[in-house]
């Protein structure tokens, strides 16, 4: 910020000395209209003497005359080039005032009405974070910045939820769901916060928000786990199973969380054996989807934009979370360029491209390095997450 500071510095010195310039005229033309009056008085004086002189009798009338030409002609000469006063209609300290209320009012009209918390998330989310208490403390003053941005409400509640703080994660969410809508994907989030935020009790709120979120998406991840942890614990050990095997069928094979989800499974299995019932066969999983898309940069925005300048590229729902599905990051140096966006690109486990039936690929320019704003973006018409056919996809419009 403090280059931002010095900038506004110099304009505020550029107008005061618009301000100033007045002042400075006045006392110039003070100092002139003090010598003139000066020429005057040593003129009169002049003709004083030469008048005493003629009343003694040391001159006549003829060198009187001469003498008062000759003391005209000085004043003339001393008073040559000498502008005509200039009368202000303001008076002298209009000025001085101005130029103390500008930078004053300046000031706090840009403290009231500019942005410069936005200025500086902006330099701020150019720089990778060192902690995780350094991206919460930065997603919450985005939050303060836009508290209409759906997008910030649902990264800080994901933050909190990493950071173990569910009850607050809880109230982020629910703010996330009346901004963008009761999306399954948030439902479930919400709905999973609310559960750790009660100490890990059923309650029917919970209940209500993950049946309307598997009721609008089957799929919905969250959703999954946490009615197969309701059933295992109300012993219904084949719903639990059914639960598990479906959100294990979303998880890409190298996610952790695999292991303890496969680990539930075989218990809830072993009960249900054991109170003499048969585990049904779990159904065939759905193929993972990949969508390979080429990226370009169109001719006019050639040079508008940087070498260095980021390109994220990604795929969201069209209707679903507002979070990216799958992403990658490129520079406009890299550009034409062709990438694939997969399940294994997925931002999050829970939210993969197979998921969601319909998609949108998006390409966006970011100086800033911010991947939720920038300079230039591209969209794709909605598609099918299975398409296989290569995608074209060109950055041609105002990131707006």
């Amino acid at each position: 910020m403090i280059d931002f500071w010095l900038a506004a510095g110099l304009l505020l010195l550029v107008a005061l000395s618009f301000l100033l310039i007045p002042v400075l005229r006045s006392r110039r033309a003070q100092l002139e209209e003090d010598r003139t009056a000066l020429n005057v008085a040593l003129y009169q004086e002049r003709v004083a003497e030469l008048q005493v002189q003629q009343a003694e009798g040391v001159l006549d009338a003829a060198q009187m005359d001469a003498g008062r030409a000759e003391a005209a002609r000085e004043l003339l000469a001393d008073t040559e080039g000498v502008a005509a006063p200039r009368v202000s209609r303001l008076g002298k300290p209009a000025p001085l005032l101005a130029a103390i209320l500008v930078p004053v009012l300046g000031l706090g009209l840009y403290l009231h009405f500019g942005a410069s918390d936005k200025v500086e998330l902006t330099r701020e989310f150019s720089q990778a974070p060192q902690s995780m208490e350094e991206m919460t403390q930065r997603l919450e003053r985005a939050v303060a910045a836009q508290p209409d941005s759906a997008e910030a409400l649902y990264f800080l509640g994901r933050t909190y939820m990493t950071q173990d703080r569910p009850g607050d994660a809880a109230k982020v969410f629910e703010r996330t769901v009346n901004l963008a809508g009761r999306q399954p994907e948030l439902l479930g989030q919400w709905a999973q916060a609310q559960y750790f935020a009660d100490g890990k009790k059923w309650s029917d709120k919970v209940q209500a928000l993950t049946d309307e979120a598997l009721k609008a998406d089957p799929k919905e991840v969250t959703s999954l786990g946490l009615l197969g942890i309701a059933a295992f614990e109300g012993q219904r050990y084949q719903e639990a199973i059914d639960y598990w095997n479906r959100l294990l069928e979303q998880l890409p094979p190298e996610d952790q969380s695999r292991v303890a989800l496969q680990g539930g499974i075989a218990r809830a299995s072993e009960k249900l054996v054991a109170s003499g019932g048969k585990v049904a066969e779990a159904p065939t999983a759905k193929p993972a989807a990949l969508l390979k898309v080429r990226v370009d940069l169109a001719a006019e925005l050639k040079t508008k934009v940087q070498p260095g300048d980021s390109v994220f590229i990604f795929a969201r729902a069209t209707s679903g979370p507002p979070a990216p599905l799958a992403a990658k990051r490129l520079t406009v140096a890299d550009l034409p360029a062709t990438v694939e966006l997969g399940d294994g690109d997925a931002m999050m486990p829970q939210l993969k491209l197979s998921n969601f039936p319909e998609v949108q690929l998006v390409a966006r320019i970011s100086r800033a390095g911010q991947p939720t704003a920038g300079e230039w973006i591209g969209r794709s018409q909605p598609l099918a997450s299975s398409t296989t056919a290569p995608q074209q996809l060109t950055i041609d419009s105002p990131d707006k």
